[in-house]
């Protein structure tokens, strides 16, 4: 496993900040889901661990992350559905 420093991932993070995840993955060479990681690693720790948060606080977090969730299998549908679409139009 590739070991990165603390510096690379920082402006990594920050690169992808700019221009996205997979274009920076791209432009640094570095596997899309690794700075997806990262990414979220800077998100929970964003969160200090000596703060807990209230269960009013959990409940909107969750709320939040369910909602991202159905946000993102929407967007899966749609490109699968786009995927068949395309790969029927190719094979005419």
């Amino acid at each position: 496993m590739k070991q990165y420093s603390k510096e690379f991932k920082e402006e990594a993070m920050k690169l992808s900040d700019e221009i996205g995840v997979k274009n920076a993955a791209a432009q640094l060479g570095i596997p899309y889901y690794t700075l997806a990681e990262w990414r979220n690693k800077r998100k929970i720790q964003a969160v200090s661990p000596k703060k807990q948060l209230s269960k009013e606080e959990q409940e909107i977090r969750i709320r939040e992350l369910e909602r991202e969730n159905a946000e993102l299998k929407l967007a899966n549908d749609i490109l699968k559905d786009a995927l068949g679409f395309f790969a029927k139009d190719r094979k005419k």
